[in-house]
């Protein structure tokens, strides 16, 4: 459990550097922004480039892990509506909420930190489930938020919110860098040596810069939503997150392999660890975007972040 601490405590410190930064001011509110888009269409896709141009391509197109991941969003994301959709709490707050209930924080942390406590052959797994969250989950939270534009136009609003999501996914460069370097991976073909040492600098800033923004990101969402709220309004959806979420996963797999689908059991480590990662921040933006309380996202992004520093690394103590 030591070694466990000692490889994950530098990512945490990091989120913690960037959430000081950005409370005490030592960096701008407004240089949020700039940070976010350098690794959001810099630094980012070119790690994620790398590891699908290095990952063999039947790693990447691998049916039995789409299909448990996916599965386990999905219930994920109907039980987290079921369990928060109240007078109070309709459908667009209960269906951001459950997006963070199943949307991990893969892209800014998983990424890197999976492959520092695993090793890069994890990287086909994780990016599968990038994909998933990113193209599937995402955008059916987003339809169903649109539900409470009432019952005579739900369905044209869905439809609508459907074709934004589904927008906003083709505007991401994650996606096009995933897609980007699997070609490269089937085609064995490699960059140009001073392209290729270009996007692997940009790669290797991706790790430390983003938990940095991870951290500055929690703040300002916290310093702008300070209204009060009860407990009993984001604490059970961080902990769905961090704990409901992975074992869900880990059942899941367990029983899909014992029926006898292709999974191997390190597949379902990794996806298992995947869950037990804290809630997506880039959905506190989506939550801006859509109107929903940014505030309740906002604490369940930063309880789940704070309390991953164990609870993840328990994960992984157990897991492996």
């Amino acid at each position: 459990m030591l070694n466990i601490l000692l490889v994950t405590f530098p990512f945490f410190a990091l989120v913690l550097a960037g959430f000081v930064a950005a409370h005490r001011r030592m960096l701008p509110l407004e240089a949020i922004p700039g940070l976010n888009g350098f690794v959001l269409f810099f630094a980012l896709p070119c790690l994620l480039y790398r590891f699908g141009s290095t990952t063999p391509i039947a790693e990447l197109l691998d049916p039995s892990v789409v299909g448990v991941y996916l599965l386990c969003a999905l219930v994920m994301v109907a039980f987290a509506v079921v369990m928060t959709l109240n007078t109070r709490i309709r459908w667009n707050d209960a269906s951001l909420g459950a997006l963070v209930a199943a949307f991990p924080n893969t892209g800014f942390m998983g990424v890197p930190l999976l492959a520092a406590l695993l090793g890069a052959q994890v990287a086909g797994t994780v990016i599968v489930t990038m994909l998933v969250d990113m193209v599937i989950t995402s955008s059916l939270c987003i339809a169903l938020s649109r539900l409470d534009e009432g019952e005579g136009h739900g369905g044209q609003a869905m439809l609508d919110a459907g074709k934004k999501a589904l927008r906003g996914v083709l505007a991401n460069p994650m996606p096009w860098s995933i897609i980007l370097g699997a070609v490269a991976s089937a085609w064995a073909f490699t960059l140009p040596k001073p392209v290729e040492q270009t996007v692997w600098l940009l790669a290797d800033a991706a790790s430390p810069v983003a938990l940095f923004t991870i951290g500055a990101v929690l703040a300002r969402a916290q310093m702008q939503s300070s209204h009060p709220m009860p407990l009993s309004d984001y604490l059970p959806v961080a902990l769905m997150k961090l704990v409901l979420h992975p074992l869900l996963v880990l059942a899941v797999g367990s029983a899909a392999i014992q029926l006898g689908v292709p999974l191997s059991p390190a597949a379902l480590t990794v996806m298992v660890l995947v869950a037990a990662l804290p809630s997506a921040s880039n959905v506190s933006l989506l939550a801006e975007r859509f109107g929903a309380d940014n505030g309740r996202i906002a604490r369940i992004i930063l309880v789940t972040t704070a309390a991953a520093f164990f609870t993840f690394s328990g994960a992984v103590s157990l897991m492996t």
